[in-house]
């Protein structure tokens, strides 16, 4: 117990530090290279904080512990909108990410609706006929994050280019190469210590007596997201909100692809093998994204009381959603 909760709080020193210096990195890249926050967020930020999740839930699958990886990724990507709603609903940032002010944001939250979609329904009915080495729904997830990805990447550039276009592009400069190696190394660092954070909550969380599902979609998914709550306060306190939401939308979006290599490394078919309970944590996701995206397409002026999605109402649901998660938990 005692050197579990060592491990624990050094592990979270250093993700506190790593995570700081990744999202300062991240933001100067999206400076110097003209690429913006919200791609930068959305992709690096994203790719780099979802590392954890990605070498956590591989040693759990080949542990033999499917539950435990895909609790994870789901259980990760509540606790991100969590993290982004309390920080939202304390004013801690210049803008509201659930509000009107945000709604460039939209289309990356949908996308992450999209592929949450998609996991359930692959927990649901099973994955699908095997196609070299993984499950059809799982091959569709790559195809669908693509997509995706592009078509952020056209909304990005049709948004920015009137702004961007009088700044100099030094895309392969000197003074881009500074970032880009910090970026890469507080990546290494945060790809190291988040497994053995992850490893001393489970043994931590594994005293309580819980299932492995639940436990994977609250305790581990807690300390595979401190990556994102790091960076997350780290962008607000530099004046850059996009770079925020754009971490959290995205590496929900990223964690949804992150089944893909699980199934691939997965003995037999992995969702064949998970609980069919992770589809109603899919759909907890689902739920609590769409209400923000409902806060960011709707016009204040559209609003009214009994329907204008807030970050207080997002968290509240959540907390909801967790309860009745807990409440109808696997094994």
């Amino acid at each position: 117990m005692t050197e579990a909760l060592v491990v624990f709080f050094v592990s979270g020193l250093a993700i506190l530090a790593a995570g700081t210096v990744l999202t300062r990195c991240a933001d100067r890249i999206a400076e110097l290279s003209g690429l913006g926050r919200v791609l930068v967020g959305s992709v690096f930020l994203a790719g780099a904080t979802s590392l954890p999740e990605l070498s956590v839930d591989l040693s759990a699958v080949r542990q033999g512990t499917p539950d435990l990886a895909a609790g994870d990724l789901l259980g990760s990507s509540l606790m991100n909108l969590l993290i982004l709603a309390v920080i939202d609903a304390a004013g801690f940032s210049p803008r509201r990410a659930f509000g009107s002010d945000s709604r460039q944001h939209s289309l990356t939250a949908l996308h992450a609706v999209f592929l949450t979609a998609w996991v359930g329904l692959a927990a649901a009915s099973g994955g699908g006929p095997e196609i070299l080495g993984a499950g059809a729904l799982s091959w569709g997830l790559l195809a669908v994050y693509l997509v995706g990805l592009r078509l952020t990447w056209l909304d990005q550039d049709l948004e920015e280019v009137a702004s961007e276009a009088t700044r100099p592009h030094p895309r392969f400069s000197r003074a881009l190469a500074r970032p880009v190696i910090g970026y890469l190394a507080a990546a290494a660092v945060i790809l190291y210590v988040a497994p053995r954070l992850a490893e001393a909550a489970e043994r931590l969380s594994a005293l309580s007596g819980l299932g492995q599902t639940f436990v994977g979609t609250t305790a581990l998914a807690l300390a595979t997201s401190l990556p994102e709550l790091v960076s997350t306060i780290t962008a607000i306190r530099i004046g850059a909100p996009d770079l925020a939401m754009g971490n959290i939308f995205g590496s929900n979006a990223f964690n949804m692809l992150l089944f893909l290599p699980l199934d691939w490394a997965s003995p037999g078919p992995f969702f064949a093998a998970v609980h069919p309970y992770h589809a109603l944590t899919a759909f907890a996701v689902i739920s609590a994204t769409t209400l923000g995206v409902a806060g960011q397409i709707l016009k204040p002026r559209e609003k009214r009381w009994f329907l204008a999605p807030s970050a207080q109402m997002i968290a509240l649901l959540i907390v909801a959603l967790l309860w009745m998660l807990y409440r109808h938990r696997g094994g």
